[in-house]
């Protein structure tokens, strides 16, 4: 156990414009950072120091923000502005009364933020009112379209991080998932550091954390939320405990690690993952409900979530979590019938209607070009166009996420991923993020944003009849906008379908779009029979609504 230092409460009051130190301007949404000294006598007291600086903004409302150690005695507070004019700051609490008060106080102004990038011109991300998807602060809907690079903050160097991030912003992903310490697949980050040691304490690196900083703001230079997962907690096959945090620190230790990562890292615009691919249910859930309190209970003004093992469902169990924003599962990497039937008549679709509402998140559905588990063949982009679609349109629209074999575990060249022996050969990354299936989420997007997305709600009574009765592969996921006029099925298979006249407008028209080649290609009126039969091979996708709506 940690030895906390004593806290001795500081306080500057009535600080004027006038008198103190003006910083440089800050555009809403950015990153304000203010250095100050503190003795600091080792890693591991560190951590037990709470330093607390306190913001005051225009409108006099107040926020305290721990500052973290970032070696020796050199210690930073991070926040981001919400509200535009001037805003002063000053340490509220601290370890000791050896800190330059002075240092550590100030005012500066956030003004309007200029630039093109949409996470800072729209605002940081919320929960829609309706509490079924995520919208920017100014209202703008805002879709989970995330990759999961596992390990790529971890391995890469700055060369390729640009070259990886070029692409999925090209592509239209909005969320980058990956893991902010060591664990099972990445033991160490790419200059052999580690993120914590436990020798005789925990203690951090703050060289390793200064690493993982440029490459979390890169991100958000791309137009793109982070998405760490701040302890990842998965199942550990023949490894020892120690190489997964949540499986080797104590709560306490988990929620020190955790709370310097928050503090690190919350002025950017993240939303957290508080663990991941571990058993939530049970005694477990209670354990992680309690760590979320301590540890997210106030950070309530960034989306927040877990990340439970393969098909592994944790809405009753989280659902009323003060700090628990929205539901994120793992359909995994199955494909049986029973992986399919999971996906999309499970548990997202009898949940997404039981309140409290929340969003909800395929986090991990197929990889494309990792081995299934069943078949034991690489998921090609049909499958993964697949998963996602069936993702879509199991809930009420709000995304989904992505993933490559050897992006995730950033492979640089062709092997298997550290202590991921039954997945396959995977790809390097440089050549993974160029299959096919990343393209497709870019026409994923593209669609959506011509179909207002988020109106969209599961209606499988649009279907008079259901192809996934005879074979769960072909199951025909629907859905309809909350006004009950418009509709978007997929199909996963070129086979006809039969809709519900009564459930149309009259004079309905079918519009076709290509998933695997982005493209809108026919238009038809609905036959009074209500049968459709696609245009071409392969999956597609097909908009129903009244002719003047599109």
């Amino acid at each position: 156990m940690l030895r906390f230092l004593f806290c001795a409460f500081v306080m500057i009051t009535n600080l004027t414009q006038e008198d103190a130190h003006r910083l440089p301007d800050i555009p809403i949404g950015t990153v304000f950072e203010k250095r100050f000294s503190v003795e600091t006598a080792n890693a591991k007291q560190a951590l037990a120091s709470k330093i607390v600086v306190a913001f005051e903004s225009p409108s006099k409302k107040h926020k305290s923000v721990a500052a973290f150690w970032d070696g020796g005695n050199n210690w930073k507070v991070r926040f981001s502005p919400n509200e535009l004019g001037v805003w002063s700051f000053h340490l509220e609490s601290g370890a000791g009364t050896d800190i330059d008060t002075k240092e550590a106080s100030g005012a500066f102004t956030c003004v309007s933020y200029t630039g093109r990038n949409s996470i800072f011109v729209h605002g940081s991300i919320r929960l829609s009112a309706n509490r079924r998807y995520f919208e920017h602060s100014d209202g703008t809907p805002f879709l989970w379209l995330s990759d999961t690079a596992w390990n790529g903050p971890l391995k890469s160097d700055d060369e390729g991080w640009e070259k990886y991030l070029q692409d999925r912003a090209s592509k239209g992903f909005t969320t980058v998932q990956f893991v902010m310490t060591q664990w099972i697949a990445a033991a160490t980050d790419a200059n052999g550091r580690r993120a914590y040691s436990v020798d005789g304490g925990l203690a951090v690196d703050p060289s390793f954390f200064a690493r993982m900083d440029a490459k979390i703001r890169r991100i958000n230079d791309y137009g793109m939320i982070a998405a760490p997962v701040l302890i990842w907690d998965g199942p550990l096959g023949n490894q020892p405990p120690s190489v997964n945090p949540g499986t080797s620190l104590s709560d306490e230790e988990i929620e020190e690690l955790a709370n310097y990562m928050v503090a690190r890292y919350g002025a950017y615009q993240v939303i957290w993952i508080l663990a991941g691919d571990g058993d939530y249910q049970g005694s477990h859930a209670e354990r992680w409900k309690a760590i979320g309190r301590s540890v997210l209970g106030n950070a309530n003004d960034r989306l927040a979530t877990i990340h439970p093992q393969g098909q592994q469902w944790v809405f009753e169990e989280f659902k009323d979590e003060p700090w628990f924003s929205f539901v994120g599962y793992q359909s995994g990497h199955g494909d049986s019938i029973e992986d399919f039937k999971w996906l999309t008549e499970g548990p997202a679709m009898r949940d997404w209607k039981t309140p409290p509402l929340h969003p909800i998140i395929n986090l991990e559905p197929n990889y494309e070009g990792h081995l299934s588990y069943q078949g034991r063949k690489p998921f090609d982009a049909h499958a993964v166009r697949r998963a996602a679609y069936w993702s879509l349109l199991a809930a009420p629209t709000a995304g989904v996420s992505y993933g490559a074999h050897g992006v995730w575990s950033w492979e640089t060249a062709l092997a298997v991923p550290l202590n991921h022996s039954g997945t396959g050969l995977a790809k390097p990354w440089n050549e993974a993020i160029h299959l096919a299936g990343s393209q497709d989420m870019r026409y994923l997007r593209d669609f959506c944003e011509s179909v207002k997305w988020w109106t969209l709600e599961p209606a499988s009574d649009i279907l008079a009849e259901q192809p996934g009765k005879g074979n769960a592969a072909e199951f025909v996921s629907a859905a309809k906008s909350v006004s009950g006029n418009l509709f978007v099925l997929y199909l996963p298979a070129a086979n006809a379908i039969k809709l519900n006249p009564g459930k149309l407008t009259p004079g309905a028209v079918a519009r076709w779009f290509d998933p695997a080649q982005g493209q809108w290609v026919e238009s038809a009126r609905v036959p009074a029979s209500g049968e459709l039969r696609p245009p071409g091979q392969h999956d597609w996708v097909v908009w129903i609504g009244p002719a003047k709506t599109h």
